[in-house]
């Protein structure tokens, strides 16, 4: 124990023995993207804030490997915790969730089993297919994306509704299409790819405020003006996006309401045992800054 700095963990018990008076927020993404990344930072404090008032503390596990689904999967079968959040799911589990045991909630529709797991969602295809009608409705003509990784809902659902904007208006041209895995330099690389098949763009819809920066910093090194020569618009309305160069036009997604709101629905589960699995899809905002 001593060689170890093995600390007894005094939190305090929950006041029902059968209650271990703690939640999980569960990240399934890699240590470094986690807290680079300023959703996940702000998704902590939300989901923090929101079980304050409920007197129960919250773990942070990140899961992104297969070592990592091992140990996470023991971790909340083995009576830590009292029902879990899951955060930034990718494709399909590799373990059954329902099989866990506890009551869970996910931030974002699964990619797979929707129908049968709880979560709350924003409205990633409204969100984006207003984005881009408002760079056709301001006079662009070329309007491209950066998506989002294919295997998670919120890439597959922005750029279904970069589609059904475009389709609206008789478009539909896959080399306007790029994508990239919601970080910076994915967003830099994209714009690289885009610009080598379709020169002549002018505007970019980018599937989030990080990737959005890097779409900036690409087309800032290519001497192209934002906005005069390209408009480009983000979403999550993440801080990040009123400190770019030019300040980011966005989509704001209700990061706190969609936390505050997972935290009420798991607190709910864990006090009736049995619920239906339900599904909540918040509105999402556009915001116009000086990019688009």
């Amino acid at each position: 124990m001593a060689s170890l700095g093995y600390v007894r963990n005094r939190a305090p018990r929950s006041a029902d023995p059968r209650r271990a008076g703690s939640i999980a927020l569960v990240v399934c993404e890699e240590n470094v993207k986690v807290f680079a990344d300023p959703f996940f930072s702000r998704m902590l404090w939300c989901v923090s804030k929101a079980l304050a008032s409920a007197d129960l503390q919250l773990v942070l596990l990140t899961l992104y490997s297969a070592r990592d689904y091992h140990t996470v999967s023991r971790y909340l079968r083995s009576g830590h915790v009292d029902g879990a959040l899951f955060v930034s799911m990718h494709g399909k589990a590799q373990f059954d969730l329902a099989s866990l045991g506890i009551p869970l909630v996910l931030c974002g529709r699964p990619v797979t089993g929707a129908e049968r797991l709880s979560y709350v969602d924003a409205d990633n295809v409204s969100g984006a297919r207003q984005a881009v009608r408002y760079l056709l409705d301001s006079g662009r003509t070329s309007v491209a994306t950066v998506a989002g990784p294919t295997d998670m809902s919120p890439g597959i659902d922005r750029l279904l509704g970069y589609r059904k904007a475009m389709a609206g208006v008789g478009i539909n041209d896959p080399g306007m299409i790029a994508y990239g895995d919601f970080g910076r330099l994915s967003g830099e690389h994209a714009l690289f790819r885009l610009i080598d098949h379709r020169p002549n763009l002018d505007a970019v819809f980018v599937a989030s405020d990080l990737m959005a920066a890097g779409v900036l910093r690409a087309l800032r090194r290519l001497g192209r003006r934002v906005p005069d020569d390209v408009a480009v618009i983000g979403f999550d309305d993440s801080p990040l996006a009123q400190h770019t160069d030019p300040r980011l036009s966005t989509v704001r997604q209700p990061v706190d309401a969609m936390a505050a709101r997972m935290v009420r629905e798991l607190l709910s589960l864990i006090a009736t045992p049995g619920r239906e699995p339900f599904h909540a899809i918040l509105d999402t905002e556009l915001v116009l800054r000086d990019s688009g």
